[in-house]
């Protein structure tokens, strides 16, 4: 079998859900055991769930096909101890294969979060990066209600568009596949990298 039918989401139904060209995130503030994330398609469909197991000392999240977490389609885990520089994996929940890897840029992602789009091999094969430097500092040392935008690139491609409504009790991301033509995004990679974008900004809150 070749490696693209190999790296391929390993069911049907699966492959559906990270199909779609457009998604939506929403996730209510205040939310004290751990993390949970609704994911709809452009019906309003629930494509995914997604938990953050509460208290561990590495983040591990879980992407599910529904909140009976009877499918776990994804693992999004840390490999060291929380820091600046984190390096988290993903696997297919179904096959037990590594995707790849998305790691935060360290120092940099301070003033404006920076995360790079790794391979199986942890080779460099993109980038996600918060919109304008300008816009980063306003949200850091002056208000945080201002919302958040990241843009997704492989090479000189934008493959993804991550837009964060303003809603002071629900937080609710657009998640934006569709300038993505050729494919080259593993689907299931930007799904992860969005939870996980999720997550980080809602701890930081």
């Amino acid at each position: 079998m070749s490696t693209a039918l190999q790296n391929r989401p390993s069911s049907s139904l699966a492959l559906g859900r990270f199909a779609q060209k457009r998604y939506m995130i929403r996730r209510k503030f205040f939310k004290i055991f751990g993390g949970a994330f609704h994911i709809y398609d452009e019906a309003g469909t629930l494509a995914f769930y997604s938990k953050m197991k509460a208290f561990k000392l590495k983040e591990d999240l879980r992407v599910y096909g529904d909140e009976d977490m009877r499918e776990e389609l994804l693992t999004i885990k840390a490999r060291g101890i929380i820091d600046l520089g984190m390096t988290y994996d993903v696997v297919d929940g179904t096959t037990g294969q590594r995707i790849g890897a998305l790691r935060r840029k360290g120092l940099r992602s301070i003033l404006r979060d920076s995360w790079l789009v790794l391979d199986a091999n942890d080779n460099e094969v993109g980038k996600i990066e918060e919109d304008s430097m300008a816009l980063a500092l306003v949200r850091r040392f002056l208000t945080n209600l201002i919302p958040q935008s990241f843009s997704g690139m492989m090479g000189s491609e934008q493959v993804l568009a991550f837009h964060q409504r303003f809603n002071p009790f629900v937080q609710k991301i657009d998640l934006d596949f569709s300038m993505d033509e050729r494919g080259l995004l593993d689907r299931r990679m930007g799904i992860a990298a969005a939870v996980l974008m999720c997550a980080i900004e809602g701890r930081q809150q």
